[in-house]
């Protein structure tokens, strides 16, 4: 049985992983007859946000406990990731990919990537080993890896970002997925385009199959 890693960035859209491209992750992996292990960065969150208000409210957490409410407790931190232990390494999206996994959010295409996050990215290519990124995500792997081609849909301030790191971007719809035609790395818009949960389960599918179709 292969097996996924799977990085959250914390537990909601505005502050943290996305929560239905998350949970919907987790689902494709099982539907394709693999298994998980969920990991998340140990360290303070960028900011907490009231997704009724979407204001800031001074609060403090921690991205590995917030993570660990959508793994069910069922969580490890990043530090602890081991690429050989592994057969693909997949991001969900959600705005705590750009705050708390690096900081493209507020630096933009001179943003830094958390250390931990770096390394598995570089581990896992070094292995010649599959990485998924959906919605924002693309951009961290673009920022570690450079000239690699990837998708965020069709958003055009982040396609100026992705080609301002010296990546290439394909523009995509709804469920496409992009595999880059020299690394194993694979990626899909989900909300990066206004989608519905239909929609997102369809791109979360689609890109945990070619993986898998890869892994064969």
């Amino acid at each position: 049985m292969k097996k996924f890693a799977v990085i959250l960035a914390g537990c909601g859209v505005r502050d943290g992983a996305e929560i239905h491209e998350a949970v919907l992750t987790l689902l494709a992996i099982k539907k394709h007859g693999a298994d998980y292990e969920i990991f998340a960065p140990d360290i303070k969150q960028y900011h907490v946000v009231d997704h009724v208000s979407g204001k800031v409210t001074g609060e403090e957490r921690n991205v590995l406990k917030e993570s660990a409410r959508i793994a069910r407790g069922y969580i490890k931190p990043l530090s602890d990731f081991q690429a050989r232990s592994f057969d693909a390494l997949v991001f969900p999206g959600g705005f705590g990919v750009a705050k708390n996994l690096c900081t493209y959010a507020y630096e933009g295409s001179d943003c830094q990537v958390n250390t931990d996050v770096s390394k598995a990215i570089k581990d896992m290519v070094s292995l010649q080993k599959p990485i998924g990124a959906m919605c924002i995500s693309p951009v961290v792997v673009a920022k570690v890896l450079g000239n690699v081609e990837i998708t965020v849909g069709d958003d055009k301030a982040t396609i100026h970002d992705v080609e301002a790191m010296g990546s290439t971007h394909i523009k995509t719809s709804h469920g496409e997925v992009v595999k880059d035609p020299h690394r194993m790395i694979y990626t899909t818009p989900c909300y990066m385009l206004d989608a519905n949960i239909l929609q997102i389960e369809l791109g979360t599918y689609n890109l945990i199959g070619a993986i898998m179709r890869d892994l064969q």
